[in-house]
């Protein structure tokens, strides 16, 4: 094998799409802001125990293991930045009120979570610490979606879960884990017979619950049949409030409701969102996802409300158009009289320029050349600039 060939699902960034990525990088970034969120730079690799605490076995097994040669201590590189987030925010800032904190760096997978994924994407994340109400959720919605329409996305769907739908119904039977873990299983894929079959034995009301949830999907409308048809419980309608709330007060968005919908369930803690783009190009796919995980932090010594979301860079400049090439002006190398003086007054004005270097073509993939600089056959030793 060639030792310049990479790993799977490892790619080079090349120019017009590096230049792309970085213009959004920055775009998101200043809408963050616009929302009064700080940025914070959490590092890549960690001791592993700070790393994974409390993250669940999934983030587990998409964490690269090293050593680490100056202690022998194992460490990790980052698969997912929310841990470290929470981190900042239980140890380094400490704060009593609310912290908003955003974020944007790449994370490594051992794997590929989705068909076409990478095994390095560059996260972009915002975050909320300190507010329980779900004046919370809303903004963190609110702010995936002026993100996604920062980068050019305008046909928008929100859909809607609530881990605790989910908890409503198992958590009085007291089952086995490794049971619950199944029954999760076969609502996330809506398998219908497999639930049948591990509801065998439960009581009457569960087995109702279990077999009515995989068809609660739908706009708005499930939540008033959840209503109906659910076993009815202060749990339950506590979480069909909430997507209850959030719904009457998006604006901008279809909104659809997935009450079966288990992804991320063990990291969850209340309601779950994703943000898909119609308009995306090539198959659509939720480019934002979030939720409420009030648990994030307790492993720190300092539970506290929490929320947020997070996307892929790379993954969202696929799914926009591109963008058109930079505009440039073409200039000569030389030591004529006033040339280096006229490339450095254009290029202080913020213009591109490049010098077409002596014996060669200039060769780009992202500026297009539509000016040159001349010289100006008015004036010795001025040059101008023409366009082509």
């Amino acid at each position: 094998m060639s030792a310049w060939v990479l790993p799977d699902h490892i790619a080079d960034v090349l120019p017009s799409e590096a230049r792309h990525i970085e213009e959004l990088r920055r775009s998101l970034l200043d809408t963050a802001r616009s929302y009064g969120y700080e940025l914070v730079m959490p590092p890549l690799v960690e001791h592993l125990e700070s790393l994974l605490t409390g993250t669940g076995e999934s983030l587990d097994l998409q964490t690269f293991k090293l050593v680490d040669q100056l202690s022998g201590r194992t460490l990790g590189l980052r698969a997912d930045s929310t841990p470290q987030v929470a981190r900042i925010d239980a140890h380094l800032l400490n704060r009593q009120g609310v912290a908003r904190l955003s974020y944007c760096g790449p994370v490594v997978h051992t794997r590929i979570d989705r068909p076409a994924a990478t095994r390095e994407p560059l996260q972009f994340g915002a975050e909320i610490y300190g507010h329980a109400g779900l004046e919370a959720d809303l903004e963190a919605v609110e702010l995936a979606q002026a993100c996604l329409r920062a980068a050019g996305l305008r046909e928008l769907q929100l859909d809607l879960a609530d881990v605790r739908i989910i908890d409503a119904v198992l958590d009085p039977l007291g089952l086995p884990a490794a049971q619950v873990a199944q029954i999760h299983a076969a609502l996330t894929t809506k398998d219908a017979a497999g639930l049948q079959a591990l509801s065998q034995g439960l009581p009457a009301p569960a087995r109702a619950d279990l077999a009515l949830l995989p068809t609660l999907y739908g706009d708005a409308s499930v939540l008033a049949a959840a209503r109906r048809g659910l076993t009815p419980s202060p749990a339950l309608h506590a979480a069909l409030d909430a997507l209850q709330w959030l719904a009457d007060r998006v604006q901008g968005m279809a909104v659809s409701i997935d009450l079966s919908d288990l992804r991320g369930y063990a990291y969850y803690t209340g309601v779950r969102f994703a943000v898909f783009a119609r308009d995306a190009r090539g198959p659509v796919a939720d480019l934002a996802r979030g939720g409420r995980y009030d648990e994030v932090g307790a492993v720190f010594g300092r539970k506290r409300p929490a929320v947020g979301f997070s996307l892929d860079l790379k993954e969202l400049v696929a799914a926009v158009a591109p963008r058109p090439l930079e505009a440039a002006i073409r200039a000569p190398w030389g030591s004529e009289p006033g040339l280096r003086e006229a490339i450095a007054a254009l290029r202080a004005q913020g213009q591109t320029v490049v010098c077409a270097l002596p014996g060669h073509d200039h060769q780009v993939d992202e500026f297009h050349c539509d000016r040159e600089l001349v010289p100006d056959t008015a004036r010795a030793g001025a040059w101008t600039v023409r366009t082509l």
